[in-house]
């Protein structure tokens, strides 16, 4: 393989690149990673692309921790594009990178692409959070496992900000510089939030999704379960959460964003058990009640001028009662009358 002296803001000094081509049989996922590689039609385009013109844009990998061959920081959905269109040579960039660096490259690679599902996102927020932390950055999104109210101490909040900045040198190689911005005193959630684009809060409450057993995790996926709702639901235990969809199931029900509030409660206080769930569960929701809409234009003629809202409705409610023990009387004069 080709080396070059490049610079790179991951680790903010001189690394040494690597790039060659090497065997689709020596790259190895990248370990926990959390976004899904769906064999559908984008990826068989794909296949088709690199089947036609071959790859345009290198894989980045680094030397594989576990053992012989790399493991891919990039490129997850070429390689398996590649093998679908039956290429077995690729090019890489092979890059030093610690676990905490290469977790941080290969989540914000990812964090790119247009659709992202919410446990997706929830695993590789929490994956980048605790990269962070192993740098030396402070993670203080949370207290006791849930959100601050309040907001936290930091006890170092201070971060050097480098600004990523691509070019070519004299030669025409690629290279990558860090160049330090104007220093600014940052807390290390507010700056994930500033990368991310998420606020603080909804990427704490993303995080807690990922405390949701495999089968409720795949509803909030497949949107048959709110977002919110999922996020109260992350509170109860795991056998807590078998028992609720087991009854989602056999019952056919999902939870509001106000049921899935009490089954919180009432797991945290202890009194959450499946008895319990069926109760909650077989609750009417609000959004189930049948209602009926009459436009206040199409009757306002029939009212006095100073009738609240309160009496007409008051008032429609009796002339319907009325009406409807004339009909029973003249359903029951006819019948006496046969």
């Amino acid at each position: 393989m080709k080396k070059s002296k490049e610079l790179c803001s991951l680790w903010n000094n001189e690394q040494e690149l690597q790039t060659g081509n090497v065997k689709i049989s020596e790259l190895h996922e990248f370990k926990g990673h959390p976004f899904r590689v769906e064999h559908d039609m984008q990826l068989f385009e794909l296949s088709k692309s690199i089947d036609e013109k071959g790859i345009l844009v290198p894989l980045i990998v680094r030397p594989n921790p576990d053992g012989e061959g790399y493991e891919i920081i990039a490129g997850h959905r070429r390689k398996a594009a590649c093998e679908w269109a039956g290429v077995d040579i690729v090019p890489v960039m092979v890059m030093q990178m610690d676990d905490a660096e290469a977790t941080i490259a290969m989540i914000d690679s990812n964090l790119q692409r247009e659709h992202i599902r919410p446990s997706e996102k929830a695993f590789a927020y929490k994956m980048k959070l605790e990269a962070m932390k192993q740098q030396g950055k402070r993670n203080d999104l949370f207290q006791d496992g849930t959100l601050s109210p309040v907001g936290t101490k930091l006890e170092n909040s201070t971060l050097e900000l480098n600004q990523l900045v691509c070019s070519y040198d004299d030669s025409g190689k690629w290279q990558l510089e860090s160049q330090p911005l104007e220093k600014e005193r940052v807390r290390t959630d507010e700056l994930l939030a500033r990368q991310i684009g998420e606020s603080r809060n909804q990427i704490a409450r993303y995080i807690r999704l990922t405390n949701l057993i495999p089968k409720i995790l795949d509803m909030v996926d497949e949107d048959k379960l709110a977002f919110r709702s999922a996020v109260e639901l992350s509170y109860l235990s795991e056998e807590e959460q078998y028992e609720l969809h087991a009854v989602m199931e056999l019952e056919q029900v999902i939870p509001s964003l106000s049921q899935a509030n009490r089954m919180k409660r009432m797991s945290q206080s202890g009194k959450l058990d499946m008895d319990m769930i069926y109760e909650i569960l077989g609750e009417e929701k609000p959004n189930q009640r049948e209602k009926l809409k009459i436009y206040a234009d199409s009757l306002e003629g029939y009212f006095p001028s100073d009738f609240t809202p309160k009496q007409k409705v008051e008032l429609i409610e009796k002339l319907v009662k009325e009406w409807s023990l004339n009909q029973a009387k003249t359903k029951t004069m006819e019948k006496k009358g046969r």
